[in-house]
């Protein structure tokens, strides 16, 4: 392994001279043998410092946290985007003012509390907020009230600490996660863009995988999701429109990672919505969270998937701001960047569809949009999602030529045809707890569709299907279909249809 070193005497004989001319004097001789020793020493420490070829190919330099393998990122691959926890104020777009009101803040409202308690709080590692908290110390802003673990301290808030901190109330007062600036923002949604994704037949049968949809239905979906941008599902009620547009993200890739706040000259807006984003966040253990830390003011949510009807109003695609906190929260369009946004039943909103359209016209063609600040400034965002326009209405008859120009796909969800009726019927019987049965079925079809020239809806063997079940249940009888079971559920469900 390491190379056997020669003996002591040996070098000695080979680097110092046996005799010194009788002219040299005492000092050069000294200097000599000095360097002579020097010289013996440096090459034993080199020749100890040396190892074979073959061992130092077998060891392993493990990455550096800034730049995470490739592979390793995330456990299902899907999103170029990863968000390194920050090693300094500059890194994190912050200033320190900007985390001095957020601990004063929070401290103000909690009362005391630890330095990690306080990091967790503001998702800004301990090591940055230690600095900071060590120059509010210095500024009487906060003092020591006890020892926490690990060097730590716990923080109490000064009368100074205390005025300064509810003076910062008074315009905002919010003190969670630590703003995420809106440049990050903007290349964190470029990353994960829909449009830089194209999704083949497999990734959309995957993604409509419990529904049934002809081959044709089928074929005019694929390229109108794979465009990334926009289209009208119109065609009867009931056919499945809505379940259609909930599912289009499934073709894409199944996480994103999103700020919970962003921070514009000093203001607040949220984005992280729990009421309309899935968190997912990754699982502790061994790997990625001990060998790279994630900054934890952004969260992994799922691709989202946000549903609007009639209660869509003009206030819901502006910045909102609640007077009382002075925090903003993002508009619909914003929270659902990288993901699908379905405007249900178009054409029902309690605004006119040429509020929304000429609202919408220009942030569809050039894919950005202009909102405004609480202060009156107008920030340029990304707008980048998918967005499905359901409605049981003509397209033609909601809105002009040059708003239909800019939605490329329209497509009609047609009524199914007898065949995919029984079919339907065949899926749902054993998901509901029945054994399907022919005889009853022919009869329903028959007598209450084909003599009375009734269309089938997608929607209906679910729901005539429930009807019985209800029935039997309240019988209790055991669940079976019947042709007297249908013609209760028919004269129940048509009643007025």
């Amino acid at each position: 392994m390491v190379q056997a070193l020669e003996p002591l005497e040996e070098l000695e004989q080979e680097s110092i001279p046996d005799e010194v001319p009788e002219e040299a004097p005492v000092d050069v001789l000294q200097s000599d043998k000095d360097k002579s020793l020097e010289e013996m020493i440096s090459r034993i420490n080199s020749m100890a410092s040396q190892k074979p070829a073959e061992e130092e190919e077998t060891y392993f330099t493990p990455p550096k946290a800034e730049e995470p393998a490739e592979e390793d990122l995330l456990e299902d691959h899907d999103t170029p985007f990863y968000p390194c926890e920050p090693q300094t104020l500059r890194e994190a777009q912050l200033t320190a003012t900007d985390v001095e009101a957020l601990v004063l803040k929070y401290l103000l409202t909690a009362g005391e509390a630890s330095g990690r308690e306080v990091a967790a709080q503001i998702c800004l590692p301990f090591l940055i907020l230690e600095e900071c908290l060590r120059k509010m110390k210095y500024d009487q802003l906060v003092v020591y009230k006890d020892t926490a673990q690990a060097g730590d301290y716990v923080y109490f808030l000064t009368d100074l600490g205390r005025e300064r901190a509810r003076r910062y109330n008074e315009y905002c007062t919010y003190y969670g996660a630590a703003p995420v600036s809106l440049k990050d923002y903007i290349g964190s949604v470029r990353a994960q863009s829909l449009e830089g994704q194209s999704p083949n037949i497999d990734a959309l049968e995957h993604a409509f995988e419990d529904l049934l949809i002809n081959k044709t239905m089928f074929r005019r979906l694929g390229p109108a999701i794979n465009s990334g941008r926009g289209l009208f599902l119109y065609g009867a009620p009931g056919n499945g429109k809505t379940s259609i547009a909930e599912r289009v993200t499934r073709a894409f890739g199944r996480y994103i990672w999103v700020p919970r706040a962003i921070g514009i000259d000093g203001e607040i807006l949220r984005v992280f919505d729990p009421a309309v984003h899935d968190e997912a966040p990754l699982e502790d253990g061994p790997g990625i969270m001990q060998r790279h830390r994630i900054d934890k003011r952004w969260v992994r949510i799922k691709r989202p998937t946000i549903v609007v009807g009639g209660e869509l109003t003009m206030d819901n695609l502006e910045i909102s701001t609640i007077q009382a906190t002075g925090v903003s929260e993002a508009p619909l369009q914003l929270k659902s960047n990288c993901g699908t946004l379905v405007i249900d039943d178009f054409g029902r909103q309690r605004m006119s569809t040429d509020e929304l359209l000429n609202r919408w016209i220009v942030p569809l063609e050039k894919r950005y949009d202009f909102l405004n600040m609480r202060g009156g400034k107008k920030i340029q965002v990304p707008f980048d999602q998918l967005i499905v326009f359901s409605t049981n209405l003509e397209p033609r008859d909601l809105c002009d030529d040059a708003f239909l120009r800019r939605i490329p796909y329209k497509i009609e969800v047609v009524d199914p045809t007898e065949e995919e009726f029984r079919q339907l019927f065949d899926i749902m019987c054993p998901l509901m707890g029945f054994t399907y049965d022919q005889d009853a079925i022919d009869h329903l079809v028959e007598t209450h569709y084909r003599k009375v020239n009734r269309p089938f809806r997608c929607c209906q063997p679910r729901d005539l299907l429930l009807q019985v079940r209800n029935l039997c249940l309240y019988e209790n009888a055991p669940l079976q279909l019947s042709r007297k079971h249908f013609d209760d559920a028919v004269e129940n469900y048509f009643a007025v249809m």
